[in-house]
């Protein structure tokens, strides 16, 4: 997991619309860059869902909220108009954004030892810069918490 105070990497990557998206677009926003496992999971449709949900109080305090998984482009289309989320999900297949802030790590699943995607959140000030940085987190909590980070 990357430290707090350090430069968030750029990337270059496609939303579930097919358009490329990099960090630098947001300069001058809060940024709230959440990676998850996988599309259309238990824990992730409900950290997803309860970012959806608070999207309107995300703008209100100047704040975008950008998701990103290895899932591919259409996976991620799907899962944005099943649930109405209403926010950017970024695809990651190559890992490079996954890579770049550290959360491809190795997991531990009953016993079973495998590389993947680590649940975790950043916080990114208006000049790029990781202001917090939440590993492992709960799914189901991370949107409210995100909200009164902000």
């Amino acid at each position: 997991m990357l430290k707090e105070g350090t430069k968030a990497p750029e990337f270059s990557l496609p939303d579930q619309n097919g358009k490329l998206h990099t960090l630098s677009e947001y300069a001058g926003k809060k940024v709230i860059l959440y990676f998850y496992p996988k599309d259309n999971t238990p824990g992730c449709t409900k950290q997803a869902c309860g970012f959806g949900g608070l999207s309107p109080q995300f703008t209100e305090k100047g704040a975008v909220v950008l998701g990103i998984s290895r899932d591919s482009v259409a996976s991620h289309k799907k899962f944005e108009e099943k649930y109405s989320l209403g926010f950017t999900l970024l695809s990651d297949p190559e890992l490079t954004a996954i890579q770049a802030y550290d959360v491809w790590q190795e997991k531990k699943n009953y016993g079973k030892v495998s590389m993947g995607v680590v649940r975790t959140t950043y916080l990114i000030d208006e000049n790029g810069i990781i202001t917090k940085a939440f590993g492992k987190v709960k799914a189901a909590e991370n949107p409210a918490q995100m909200l009164e980070e902000l």
